[in-house]
């Protein structure tokens, strides 16, 4: 004797169905990570040791939020937030 579970299992996929304002979140949380990574990079390599002028009270302030600035700018374009976007959604489906 077969027992058909169709029904069962139709019901079971649209409660679990994830939708697009999902994926949404995700891309925003993915592109903010890249965002810190890019961040962190940039606070390493622009760091002025031996600069010419002298330091003033606003310089670390203001070289923090240009690499601030810098990390949104350019992230999402290095390819780390799509890499880790398409690894989250891959372990969703597991």
């Amino acid at each position: 004797m077969k027992i058909d579970n169709s029904l069962a299992i139709n019901s079971l996929k649209k409660d679990f169905k994830v939708d697009k304002t999902d994926d949404k979140r995700l891309k925003k949380s993915t592109d903010a990570f890249e965002s810190f990574l890019v961040k962190k990079v940039l606070d390493i390599s622009l760091k002025k040791e031996n600069s010419i002028f002298g330091k003033d009270a606003g310089d670390k302030i203001y070289n923090s939020m240009y690499n601030d600035t810098m990390s949104k700018a350019l992230s999402g374009g290095f390819g780390f937030s799509q890499l880790l976007f398409n690894f989250l959604k891959e372990q969703e489906k597991a």
